[in-house]
């Protein structure tokens, strides 16, 4: 699938939505889940390819020409309107995905596959618990949005600094707490040290935990071991992971995720 860009809007000094239209979106079928993503492939500036491409065009160009793949949430998807919303974390020119955003103009294309998704708000649970840092707002984001005024919701955001704090609509009793990395002693516990000093409401609870791998694997050994939770139930899983690029990340994720699951 392919589609266009409609519009590109700065959320934050890092942050941008990229509102996507047209080209094959009348096939687009999204899924019950509030963590929808689709699987972008992300062309390099020299490459001679354009969208849309076939199997056997990305087979004819050297290697470092043919797309990179990326993963995104769906932060939202109006059907009418057939229009697919997706925010961006960019960090300068570094990448493939934050640099692409950046220089986005409507028009321009975007291929991708999906989309897929596994998580959704039970609406068996007395609250729900969000927490992560930019890379997980489409995802805390869409969820907020699909939860009732009846519902019950404690927030917890990394981000590095009050101008970067971004709007998450939301009819249910939400508690939003911004965390600052750029005050924090210890970045990679912020998170982790935030959750486990609040109090929590009565009840069961879902957790939706993503983000960088060091902060979100800390707030998994807190919610196992202190808070008695059955990590396996939850949504809780690293989307990237400092002082590595995505490329590195992927070829060490698998052990990673492996030796995570031995945490006591």
């Amino acid at each position: 699938m392919y589609a266009e860009v409609a519009s590109v809007k700065q959320l934050s000094p890092s942050v941008l939505r990229v509102t996507l239209t047209g080209g094959t979106l009348d096939e687009f079928e999204i899924p019950s889940a509030t963590d929808a993503y689709i699987n972008a492939r992300f062309v390099p500036a020299e490459s001679p390819l354009t969208v849309p491409f076939a199997p056997e065009d990305v087979a004819s160009v050297a290697p470092e020409h043919r797309p990179r793949p990326r993963r995104f949430t769906i932060r939202q998807w109006q059907p009418e309107s057939q229009q697919l919303a997706i925010d961006f974390v960019a960090h300068g020119n570094t990448g493939f995905a934050g640099a692409w955003a950046q220089r986005a103009r409507p028009g321009d294309r975007l291929q991708f596959s999906g989309p897929s998704g596994n998580y959704r708000p039970s609406p068996n649970v007395d609250w729900h618990l969000f927490a992560g840092d930019e890379s997980a707002l489409g995802g805390i984001g869409a969820s907020l949005e699909q939860l009732p005024a009846t519902a019950r919701a404690l927030v917890f955001v990394v981000v590095d600094g009050p101008g970067h704090e971004v709007e998450l609509p939301t009819a249910a009793n939400a508690d939003i707490v911004w965390l600052h990395r750029s005050n924090a002693a210890d970045p990679e516990m912020l998170l982790a040290d935030a959750i486990a000093a609040a109090s929590f409401p009565a009840g069961d609870f879902d957790a939706f935990v993503h983000g960088e791998a060091a902060e979100v694997r800390a707030v998994r050994q807190h919610l196992q071991t202190d808070r008695n939770v059955d990590v396996s139930a939850q949504s809780i899983s690293p989307y990237w992971r400092r002082r590595h690029s995505d490329e590195a990340w992927r070829a060490v994720k698998r052990q990673w995720l492996a030796e995570q699951a031995q945490d006591a």
